[in-house]
């Protein structure tokens, strides 16, 4: 089994006092924001007091409603708290009808542009790292993810998920490029979108130590803005989600740039307790639980194929997933508002 991600909410008895409790907290037009903010990632209180623009105590208060009524969640991670919007169970229609009506409704301008600048923070204290650390990664790092071990076995869901390989993949965060290699022998053309200088020197050096020019392409660029529009038979994430800013809206984007049929490829980190990762290691998310992935795949249009588990040293575990496109037009078109 995986480590939980640890989200707290309040349990669902189905009562009346329940339901009186979920109309009342879905009746604020405040609170109807801070779940339309939490649809975009997970944000703690701080952050959400600065989206919208709101006493820290008067964020706390609504939290707390919306966490009795069962729509929002807190998790802990180390020292601090992140609250993410509750999955509704498959038989409340009404709690699903909500969170689908708001997903297509946009968020207003100043809170949708404070929003932006929050994730732009974000990705700054990730790209920070990355260009500081060069190739003096710490040795942390391989304790967390052990390439020769999840390496082999994302292989193996790939070809399952996609047999004889495919035209065109697109790997996100190749890093020092260990997996361009396996890429390029099951595709025609691989392209990869690295966004920090140290990174793509030692993807370059890998590329050209392995003989890959022919058909492996580096690209400069943060993803998923300089990722290629183009539709591709698989678009590849290994041990990057947390270390982005909005690790939901990349399945998004993932599905955006896949063709029908294609595969989302995720090797990530099992939710843990590690907080020292951050400092050590660039991370801005303590790994995700499989629910998480699953929910974002689903809203993105996506549907889960394959899972697997690896235990590694010190306490981390990786979850390897495939996803597939399913062609589900009006999916597509919820995640695009």
């Amino acid at each position: 089994m995986f480590a939980s991600a640890r989200y707290d909410s309040a349990p669902k008895a189905g009562t009346l006092e329940d339901l009186t409790a979920f109309l009342k907290a879905a009746a604020d037009p405040s609170r109807l924001e801070v779940l339309q903010v939490l649809g975009q990632n997970s944000f703690g209180v701080l952050e959400l007091s600065e989206i919208l623009q709101m006493r820290q105590s008067g964020m706390s208060h609504h939290l707390k409603v919306l966490a009795r009524a069962g729509l929002v969640e807190q998790r802990r991670e180390g020292n601090s708290s992140f609250y993410r919007r509750a999955l509704p169970a498959e038989a409340d229609r009404l709690h699903q009808s909500l969170l689908e009506r708001l997903d297509r409704l946009a968020l207003s301008e100043g809170p949708a542009q404070r929003l932006a600048q929050v994730q732009r923070q974000r990705a700054d204290r990730s790209q920070r790292f990355f260009q500081r650390s060069g190739e003096a990664m710490d040795p942390g790092q391989d304790l967390i993810a052990d390439f020769d071990r999840y390496g082999e076995l994302a292989c193996r869901l790939l070809d399952r998920a996609l047999p004889g390989g495919g035209g065109e993949a697109l790997e996100v965060g190749p890093g020092d490029g260990r997996f361009l290699g396996s890429l390029a022998s099951r595709f025609e053309r691989v392209t990869a979108l690295e966004s920090t200088e140290p990174m793509l020197a030692q993807s370059r050096q890998r590329i050209t130590d392995e003989g890959l020019d022919n058909n492996v392409h580096l690209l400069s660029g943060e993803w998923p803005h300089s990722a290629p529009p183009r539709q591709f038979d698989a678009v590849v994430m290994n041990m990057v989600l947390h270390h982005l800013p909005e690790p939901a809206e990349s399945f998004v984007a993932a599905a955006r740039r896949l063709r029908r049929g294609g595969v989302l490829l995720v090797t990530e980190l099992c939710h843990h307790d590690q907080a020292w990762t951050r400092e050590r290691c660039g991370d801005l998310w303590l790994g995700f639980d499989g629910a998480e992935l699953a929910e974002w795949a689903d809203r993105a249009g996506l549907v889960p194929g394959e899972s697997q588990f690896l235990a590694l040293r010190n306490g981390f575990q990786v979850q390897v997933r495939t996803f597939t496109h399913r062609y589900d037009n009006a999916a597509m078109e919820r995640s695009k508002q």
